[in-house]
């Protein structure tokens, strides 16, 4: 079982079972909605994951996608379309407790990616922030 939850605490949920899939996602709908240059996503049956606290809102983001997000601060959290994925949940990745214990498997939507994502692995790296000065 993994477990998950928003910035603030007031959601909580739990995921039972392997999940069937976990991918970077640059779409730009993704991207939006999270502010961020890609987000990650691992699929789970829908019957295999519970919110143990609290209550999403969902927004209807397209025609068939709805997307679920902590009313109080904001974070992202699961993402639904039944016509494309019938029974299937998405869960943001970066929300689970141990973000390490479900490795990402492939990039998706990487004809939408931002180009400068296509070398950021080449960028300097620093353990926290870069040298002043």
């Amino acid at each position: 079982m993994i477990t998950g939850g928003c910035h603030c605490g007031a959601i909580r949920y739990q995921a039972e079972g392997e999940a069937l899939v976990h991918a970077l996602c640059h779409c730009t709908d993704c991207r939006r909605h999270a502010g961020a240059p890609m987000v990650g996503w691992t699929m789970y049956p829908q019957d295999a994951v519970k919110v143990t606290k609290g209550k999403p809102k969902v927004y209807v983001s397209s025609e068939h996608g709805r997307r679920h997000f902590c009313p109080d601060c904001g974070t992202g959290l699961f993402y639904v379309n039944e016509q494309m994925l019938p029974g299937i949940i998405d869960i943001q990745s970066a929300t689970y407790d141990d973000p390490d214990s479900v490795p990402a498997r492939a990039h998706i939507q990487v004809a939408e990616r931002i180009k400068w994502m296509e070398s950021a692995h080449e960028l300097p790296a620093f353990e926290r922030y870069p040298p002043q000065g």
